[in-house]
This record gives structure tokens, sequence and C-alpha cells, in this order.
């Protein structure tokens, strides 16, 4: 699994970043129609295509699996209503949240591509009934998804990647810290440079 992991919000910001060297990213799009989240889908899975990124399509399976692409990421919420099957059938490979203990051996149950976990720092992307996990939890998760790769997210900054890293997180996904930076080009390089040493 790629190290960096890239959240973004719009294609338009995926069309942006991926070309520096962005490997995996997510498109995580908020409150928008049914006939935009599909345009946005589509743009980003042929722009994937020809960049040779990985793209993970956030909370819309039935979408995803309807354009047919081959990777999405669900929430706890998202797994009430996910057609597992479905996915498994078509190839579909997906990465699931988890926050505690009961969410991880429920994620586990369905055999996911990855395991995420946050927030590992305090975060500021939205309000979160969890605490900043820190990582001793980190390291617990890795103990208890065992080959599963586990993403850290919540809170990241490059300066805080070597300790998340040695902690066990096997990805580290980015959103704010991307997203809030004066120049996310020059933070998406930064990040692609710490993920790689």
């Amino acid at each position: 699994m790629e190290r960096f992991y890239l959240l973004v919000g719009h294609v338009s910001e995926l069309e942006l970043l991926v070309p520096l060297g962005v490997k995996l990213v997510q498109l995580r799009i908020k409150d928008a129609p049914e006939a935009e989240i599909r345009r946005q889908i589509t743009r980003a899975r042929d722009f994937c295509a020809v960049h040779k990124a990985q793209l993970v399509v956030n909370d819309y399976w039935q979408a995803a699996l309807d354009l047919r692409c081959d990777f999405v990421h669900l929430g706890q919420e998202d797994m009430d209503t996910a057609d597992f099957a479905a996915l498994r059938r078509a190839g579909v490979r997906f990465g699931l949240s988890t926050h505690d203990e009961t969410e991880l051996e429920r994620a586990l149950s369905h055999d996911p591509a990855y395991i995420a976990l946050g927030p590992v720092y305090p975060t500021l992307l939205k309000k979160m009934k969890w605490g900043p996990q820190g990582l001793d939890r980190v390291s617990d998760w890795k103990k208890a998804v065992g080959q599963t790769p586990l993403v850290a997210i919540g809170g990241l900054t490059p300066e805080r990647v070597p300790g998340v890293l040695a902690a066990g997180a096997d990805s580290v996904a980015v959103v704010t810290d991307i997203q809030h930076a004066e120049n996310p080009e020059a933070r998406t390089r930064e990040w692609i440079k710490v993920c790689a040493t």
C-alpha cells in the first residue's frame, strides 16, 4: 500500500495534485447532487487511469460500482447499507473507517483492503465524537489487524509522519494539511518526499 494517501473534496483538486506524483487518492465529495457526484467520479476515474494513480471513492459505493471504479472507502454508517457481496462480485476493494474496538472487530469481519484509524491527532476537519487516538492506539491497531494495511488519519503533518509510521501505520491519509496550505502543490511535494524516505 502507498504510504502517502491524499484525500480531496473535489475532482479539480485531484487534477491539480495527482500529476505531482500522487499514487493513491480518495475523492471525498460532500453535499452534492447525484448527477454532480457521478460527473466528478467519472472525471476522477479517467484522470487517475491516465496518471496511473489509484482512485478511492468515498461513501458512494453504488456510483463506484455503476461507473466501474475498483476501490471505495466506507465509514461505519456506510457499512450499514453497503452491498459487500456486490462489491466483491465486481472486484471492488474497500477500506473501512474505525474508531474503537467494536468498530474494528466489525470492519475486520468484512476482510477489507485496509483499515483506517482516526483521528490520530486533533483534527479541524469535522466534529468528532472520538478524541485523538494517539500513537499507542496506532500500535495496538496494527497488532490487531496483522497483515491488513493500516491507514492513519487525522491531524497529520509531515513532521508527524516518522512517528506515525514507527508506531505501525502503513499509510498516512492527509486532508486538511494540504487543503489549508498556502501552496497545496508545494505541500503535496513535501508530503511525497517525506513519505518516500
